[in-house]
């Protein structure tokens, strides 16, 4: 009776892309972290050459350095995690240390590094980079530390 009336269909959202990974907490995990980061947008379409690449690698640089340096327990890793939201070309990048206890500043407060500091402009270049960014503890065993960026 109702043949000539055919059901709608939603659109297929565009999938979601997740890349993750453990690394060893140490500076060899942070630079391994970065380079597999730098091939993974490479193979979802950012090439090496391209800004967004190079924009979204120094994040997880930074990212994952604070993992191994401030996030470390002996005997535990790191997780990198990449999600990519393909409708708007936005990546989600995610560090997980061992560390909850060990939280950064929140977003807004972070203090400005003296200028005979060797160190602490990390989670600076984060905010002025991402578009958001932040801390979450899932458990009471582990921290994340994320940030976004529009890679278009």
């Amino acid at each position: 009776m109702n043949a000539d009336i055919a059901p709608t269909r939603a659109p297929h959202p565009t999938p979601t892309l997740h890349f993750t990974l453990r690394l060893s907490a140490t500076p060899r995990g942070a630079r391994l972290a970065r380079h597999l980061a730098a091939e993974q947008l490479h193979t979802w379409g950012w090439p090496y050459d391209t800004e967004a690449n190079h924009i979204a690698t120094l994040l997880v640089s930074e990212l994952a350095t604070n993992a191994a340096l401030h996030g470390r327990v002996r005997g535990r890793d790191f997780r990198l995690r990449l999600t990519l939201h393909p409708e708007d070309a936005t990546l989600r990048i995610e560090l997980t240390d061992a560390r909850p206890t060990h939280r950064p500043p929140t977003p807004g407060t972070l203090p400005s590094p003296s200028p005979d500091d060797n160190g602490g402009r990390g989670l600076l270049l984060v905010e002025t980079l991402a578009t958001h960014w932040g801390t979450t503890c899932g458990d009471p065993y582990t921290k994340t530390v994320w940030c976004e960026v529009a890679l278009a």
